[in-house]
């Protein structure tokens, strides 16, 4: 079993950014990609961004890149999403996903059936 715990979280204003942290403990040696995804009212939880745990090679949807960033730091077990340049309609609880295993590059792991492990969410508002 892998624990997740989410942080980081608030209110900030459109433009604004925040620094979202996991952290992870129990079986994390075999933890071979984590994830963030979000989930906005009334809507299904989406797909953020993903980063392999070993080699740290990355994967963002198309609506966050250049404005997002996910990092690892493995001596921590903790994966951070770095949100710069938020716009309303990203508020959302965001969830920080791991998965066990893997053979595929990270393109082939960003729906939520691809994720054993899920922390409580953390909530971002962004104003207006």
């Amino acid at each position: 079993q892998v624990q997740l715990v989410e942080s980081g979280g608030g209110l900030v204003q459109a433009g604004g950014s925040l620094r979202l942290s996991c952290a992870a403990s129990g079986r994390t040696f075999s933890t071979y990609a984590m994830a963030w995804f979000r989930q906005a009212p009334g809507k299904e939880r989406e797909f953020v961004a993903a980063i392999s745990w070993s080699g740290g090679s990355t994967y963002y949807v198309d609506s966050v890149k250049g404005r997002f960033t996910i990092s690892r730091d493995t001596a921590k077990n903790t994966v951070y999403l770095q949100m710069n340049s938020l716009k309303p309609e990203e508020t959302a609880v965001y969830y920080c996903a791991a998965r066990d295993g893997g053979r595929y590059g990270l393109n082939y792991y960003s729906s939520i059936e691809d994720y054993d492990y899920w922390g409580q969410g953390t909530q971002v508002t962004v104003s207006s």
